[in-house]
């Protein structure tokens, strides 16, 4: 196994060495780039998120700036993909977004660890297990969710919540730990916020 298979392998493994370090350097000047474009240059930001991340769909966007270990190498986006201000991928290993998923404000999803026992994070050893998230989910701003999580579709993740377990399709969830609040339902096919009633020729 190679020094860059072990990020995928889910087992501890040293991440400073300089064959790592190489190519994630690299990696993380293309994100510099990115994150110094200006807002007029849109094609080029489009053209150069399909040479950052390892899957993009069409009509992506992320506001810069935006972090990531490995600059978005592990990432993977289907179409319709939005990220607002300071999207953070630690994307050491893989990470997986669905179609028309939005992500709130200070998001973070983490798709890296390391150990509990003090000896081995005092010599640096890390473990990287991939994050799932869904078609259609809504990220709230500040959300944070931890390695191996997955989100089902159209699920929406309240902000400020700390997702440690997997969260299914078509339900409300927040809090810290994240837990499932309710499931959408009929109510949300009439009101958008509150009392604020959705306009009808919205609805198909």
């Amino acid at each position: 196994m190679n020094k860059l298979d072990i990020l995928h392998s889910g087992e501890l493994y040293l991440p400073n060495g300089d064959e790592l370090m190489e190519v994630q350097l690299k990696c993380l000047d293309r994100l510099y780039d990115f994150n110094m474009t200006r807002p007029t240059e849109l094609k080029k930001r489009e053209q150069m998120l399909r040479e950052m991340l390892a899957e993009v769909g069409e009509n992506c966007y992320i506001e810069p700036p935006f972090h990531s270990n490995w600059g978005g190498r592990h990432v993977h986006f289907g179409k319709n993909v939005y990220a607002n201000f300071n999207l953070t991928m630690v994307d050491d290993t893989h990470i997986y977004v669905g179609d028309y998923t939005m992500f709130g404000p200070n998001v973070t999803v983490a798709a890296a660890g390391h150990p509990i026992l003090p000896e081995l994070r005092e010599q640096a050893y890390q473990y990287n297990e991939p994050v799932r998230i869904g078609k259609n989910c809504w990220i709230g701003a500040g959300a944070v969710i931890v390695p191996g999580v997955e989100i089902g579709d159209n699920t929406v993740i309240g902000a400020g919540a700390v997702v440690t377990k997997n969260i299914p399709a078509n339900v409300v969830a927040a809090g810290n730990p994240c837990r499932v609040l309710r499931e959408i339902g009929d109510r949300d096919r009439e009101f958008f916020f509150k009392n604020k009633k959705i306009p009808s020729e919205l609805l198909k």
